[in-house]
C-alpha cells in the first residue's frame, strides 16, 4: 500500500494555534519549545549589545523571535534573532519578513540543536542567508559562518574570553564575557 507523501504549505502554518510556536521546514511541522532561562538570558545580552552596533551605525533592522521568516510555501521559519540591512529592507512587512535576513543567529538548545546544525544550515544556505552563527551555551562559545559557493563556510569559532568578529557588520568587536 503506498502512502502519500504530504507537504504542507504557508497556508496550513496561517491555520496552527497562535499559542504555540511551529516552524514549517521542506513542508514538515515542527513544534517549537519554549526557551530556556539561559537561552533568554543570552538572547537578551545578545540582542542588546548588537542592537546598540546596529542602531549607532544605522545599518538596517534587528528582531528576535517570534516572528515569521517566509522563504517559500514550504519553509517558514522563527530564527532567535534575525539581521536585516537597511538595503534589504524591502523584504520586511507588517506581518513577517519574506525572503532571507543577512544575518541569522540561533542560539542552541537540547530540542533543536541538530535541527539547527543541520535542516536550518542548508536552509538558510539556500535561500541566501550571508552569515549564520549558532550559539552554544554549554560550551560557551559562537560558531561564525558565512555564505559560500558550496554552503556555508567556517569563519571561526569564538570562545567567551575571545572577541567575536563579523564579516557581515564590519566594526563590530563584540566581547564574549559581555554575552556569556
Amino acid at each position: 500500500m503506498l502512502k502519500a507523501k504530504v507537504k504542507f504549505t504557508h497556508e496550513d502554518y496561517l491555520q496552527l494555534p497562535e499559542d504555540k510556536r511551529y516552524e514549517l521546514m521542506e513542508g514538515k511541522f515542527y513544534m517549537v519549545p519554549s526557551p530556556g532561562w539561559s537561552h533568554q538570558t543570552i538572547l537578551k545580552k545578545l540582542f542588546r549589545t548588537l542592537d546598540d552596533y546596529v542602531m549607532d551605525g544605522k545599518l538596517g533592522e534587528l528582531r528576535f523571535a517570534p516572528l515569521d521568516v517566509v522563504f517559500s510555501q514550504e519553509d517558514v521559519v522563527q530564527p532567535d534573532i534575525l539581521f536585516i540591512l537597511k538595503e534589504h529592507s524591502h523584504i520586511i512587512t507588517e506581518k513577517n519578513i519574506q525572503g532571507a535576513p543577512d544575518l541569522i543567529i540561533e542560539i542552541l538548545s537540547a530540542t533543536t540543536a541538530e535541527r539547527d546544525k543541520g535542516l536550518k544550515r542548508k536552509l538558510y544556505a539556500k535561500y541566501g542567508v550571508k552569515e549564520y552563527w549558532l550559539v552554544d551555551s554549554d560550551k560557551q562559545s559562537i560558531e561564525v559562518m558565512k555564505l559560500g559557493e558550496a554552503g556555508f563556510e567556517p569563519v571561526g569559532i569564538y570562545r567567551k574570553e575571545e572577541t567575536l568578529v563579523s564579516p557581515l557588520l564590519k566594526g563590530l568587536h563584540l566581547n564574549l564575557e559581555e554575552v556569556f
